[in-house]
């Protein structure tokens, strides 16, 4: 196992990130030399050497996916790159992906994190397969012989990808709808360029086209003549993976202004426009005073859109109270979120280097306009958690200039309206399409993966999800499947 004493050699490394004053006047990764992959390849051998003999490894526990990571670690300390990238995908479709943007439960579950710094999993991952692209190690897989059986999958985000991926290398033939221009879904136009660059995800477009999948963009299924009756006609099977894209609102007094904003509206443009397309009447932070509703990874890309953009302010607003601080991974968890859990400690991403504020235990109040109709201000007000119960601090009501204000509040469901509606599939209490074991919904030949059914999660989760409604449709369509399905629908994360 790796180096038996590596962990007790060596402290954690993690990639430097280009100087902020350098990287905010472009679009790139925040890494330099072309992606942290790259960045880390100098000290990744020795990263891979701190991972532990530890008998049974939670961070099997910790990723959804259930990647082999003691294993892959091993070969990257053995610089046996060509079966470290063949052990990886094994679990992982698009490891690029999950490299730059997973939160890695994986390194809060690791055992070396209850009382060291984890091993850093996420950051051996890019490595491998950073590598592995450059090496021409990526290669596609066409399936040896066709089922004579056709899919759809509605969704072209990471679920959506992963099982049309699986079922066509399982020898069916897959078509993915997207109603976008071009597929991807949020890993193209919510994700910013400076967290991942669009070419990780096309060059693992192009890989699946010449595998045999097909990609329908611009098409809006549920719409005109392409209805759920007849999409159900032309395909023996369905994949719903259309997200969970309905975003939360906040109805506060003065919600009609101009220049108030979900992050949805605000972030697929930017990401246009970094790509160099034009887009007319683009909302842009540039010159103004920015307030971002939302704590989470979409309101950091908010942030750091509005930096690149040229805002005059960037205030970003929580209503929870600020986490406490960690110097690493094991240290200062909540009480109740103990080792192997994912804690709620305090995060810098690389956006919140960059500038802006955070504030947390506020509430919104009122959004006050101009004699134009357009925003001008925030009214807020300190809360705190009383019994349960979210309470108003008197005296704390204040002002703070926001001339663009942006949801990032997270999402409440996938789109009803069209497919759903049509389909007549069962839902949950919550919105989300109801499915069961084997990821079927009520309707037969219709199964639902990511987002969609789970309700807003991780991109670990949707690709799980995706491989495993892989499994399940594979399965309905030949009576018996080969392909791997990492887990059940009912599963749940340790995460918060």
């Amino acid at each position: 196992m790796a180096d038996p004493k590596g962990f007790l050699k060596s402290g954690r490394q993690v990639a430097t990130r280009r100087p902020v004053e350098e990287r905010i006047h472009d679009w790139q990764e925040v890494y330099p030399d072309g992606g942290i992959g790259r960045t880390l390849l100098p000290i990744i051998n020795t990263q891979a050497s701190r991972c532990m003999d530890c008998g049974i490894p939670f961070c099997h526990q910790g990723c959804p996916l259930g990647n082999i990571i003691p294993e892959w670690n091993d070969l990257v300390w053995r610089n046996d790159w060509e079966e470290a990238i063949e052990r990886l995908h094994a679990t992982n479709n698009f490891p690029e992906f999950t490299g730059r943007l997973c939160p890695a439960p994986c390194e809060t579950a690791c055992v070396l994190g209850i009382n060291q710094d984890p091993v850093t999993i996420k950051n051996i991952e890019v490595s491998i397969i950073d590598k592995a692209w450059e090496s021409g190690n990526v290669r596609p897989r066409p399936p040896e012989w066709l089922s004579g059986k056709t899919v759809a999958v509605i969704g072209s985000g990471p679920a959506g990808l992963a099982a049309a991926q699986q079922l066509t290398r399982a020898g069916h033939t897959v078509a993915v709808y997207e109603r976008a221009d071009r597929p991807g879904g949020l890993l193209r136009y919510g994700i910013p360029e400076f967290k991942m660059e669009k070419a990780q995800v096309d060059r693992r477009l192009e890989q699946m086209k010449r595998e045999g999948t097909v990609f329908r963009t611009g098409v809006e299924v549920g719409q005109g003549n392409l209805t759920a009756d007849a999409l159900r006609g032309r395909y023996d099977a369905v994949v719903l993976a259309i997200g969970s894209t309905v975003a939360r609102d906040l109805p506060a007094t003065g919600r009609e202004l101009g220049g108030i904003h979900q992050a949805m509206e605000f972030l697929p443009q930017a990401n246009r426009v970094a790509r160099g397309e034009t887009v007319e009447d683009q909302i842009v932070a540039t010159d103004k005073h920015v307030v971002i509703i939302g704590g989470g990874d979409t309101g950091a890309d908010c942030l750091g859109t509005s930096i690149r953009q040229g805002a005059k302010s960037v205030t970003q607003l929580e209503i929870m109270p600020r986490p406490a601080d960690s110097d690493g991974q094991a240290a200062n968890r909540p009480a109740g979120q103990p080792w192997p859990t994912y804690p709620m400690i305090f995060r810098i991403s690389s956006a919140h280097e960059e500038s802006g504020d955070r504030v947390y235990s506020v509430s919104t109040k009122e959004f006050l306009g101009d004699a134009e109709g357009k925003v001008r201000a925030l009214r807020l007000t300190e809360v705190r958690f009383e019994e349960g119960k979210l309470v108003e601090i008197e005296g704390t009501e204040r002002e703070i200039p926001a001339e663009l204000v942006l949801f990032a509040m997270g999402f409440t469901g996938p789109e009803q309206p069209g497919l759903v509606e049509q389909l007549g599939v069962d839902l949950d209490e919550r919105g989300n399409v109801k499915r069961d074991a084997d990821y079927a919904t009520s309707v037969d030949g219709v199964f639902v993966a990511g987002d969609a059914g789970r309700g807003q999660s991780l991109i670990v989760w949707a690709i799980a999800e995706g491989r495993s409604a892989a499994a399940a449709v594979d399965k309905y369509l030949t009576g018996a499947t080969t392909l791997p399905a990492p887990i059940p629908p009912t599963a749940r994360p340790l995460v918060v």
